[in-house]
């Protein structure tokens, strides 16, 4: 068992507590029964799971991709913005367009565009409950550009068109895959988080829709497969954030999203995340992970 300090901290951070569906600016991230929201710490290994956590590597640490402060002069994560329908659309021009949602698109006078290479610009509007996810997002003099956009009913299941990318290379959702500080001051995350890997296949397994990759070897995972935290790993000696962030991967897991560092799962930016507790995720290994059966996840 990993032993850590454990400072005092609120009983509802201790013992948790479901919030329900989650939520973001008054809105559901998405139905009840979404890929995202759905627990998956009852359903089957996949037969090759040690196979493929080889590929991603056993000895590798967990990385949370976010917390407080900056780094190399930006914020540390994937920032979003909240807006209403009051906010002027604006027309985007894309770089994947027969794969993109046309738009337009209510980006704010000052948007929180992620500070890393990706420039993603997630915008939830308030009034309608709708997603808007940009990839590569970038004000030029001819008007706003971006490498692909999706537009979600966040009161929906739909997904991508087969084959499509959105403004994630597998198609999914970024948003309701992200570790969110006020879920963690609440107790708990009630959701998948997202995640990337270095190496994937040239394949996609439910509910992704678009791969990226020319690699074929049937050990490296697909996009939007699943992988969960093992039921037997003793997450009690980890101080209070990091230990949210640990049981919800027990509970609800963490899909393959994008290709990039191995073990790296997506939080937003906030002032009060506590990187030292944080970093103590990069204790719990690849050997720690399993993979959740493909064929037991579908609509």
């Amino acid at each position: 068992m990993i032993k850590l300090a454990v400072g005092a901290v609120s009983a509802a951070l201790l013992l948790g507590g479901s919030t329900g569906v989650p939520q973001v600016g008054g809105c559901a991230m998405f139905p009840a029964d979404n890929p995202w929201n759905t627990r998956v710490d009852s359903l089957p290994v996949a037969s090759n799971s040690d196979a493929i956590i080889a590929t991603i590597g056993t000895g590798i640490g967990l990385h949370p991709d976010f917390g407080s402060g900056t780094w190399q002069g930006g914020p540390i994560g994937i920032p979003y913005d909240v807006v209403t329908t009051a906010i002027k659309k604006s027309t985007v021009s894309f770089d994947y367009a027969s794969e993109s949602d046309p738009g337009p698109y209510p980006i704010p006078s000052k948007p929180h565009i992620e500070y890393s290479s990706d420039h993603h610009e997630l915008i939830v509007d308030a009034t309608s409950c709708t997603l808007y996810e940009l990839y590569a997002l970038q004000k030029t003099k001819r008007g706003w550009h971006a490498g692909s956009g999706a537009i979600w009913s966040l009161g929906s299941n739909a997904l991508r068109p087969e084959g499509w990318t959105s403004a994630d290379a597998a198609g999914l959702q970024i948003l309701p895959g992200l570790a969110r500080y006020d879920e963690v001051a609440a107790g708990e995350i009630d959701h998948a988080l997202r995640f990337t890997v270095q190496h994937t296949r040239r394949a996609y397994v439910y509910p992704a829709r678009h791969y990226a990759s020319s690699l074929t070897d049937p050990n490296l995972p697909p996009m939007g497969l699943r992988l969960r935290l093992k039921a037997s790993f003793d997450t009690s000696g980890f101080p209070p954030q990091a230990r949210v962030v640990l049981e919800a991967l027990k509970r609800y897991g963490m899909m393959v999203a994008d290709n990039g560092s191995n073990w790296y799962i997506s939080g937003a930016p906030d002032s009060r995340w506590s990187n030292d507790d944080l970093h103590t995720l990069g204790l719990v290994k690849g050997s720690n992970f399993e993979v959740v059966d493909p064929s037991s996840i579908h609509p």
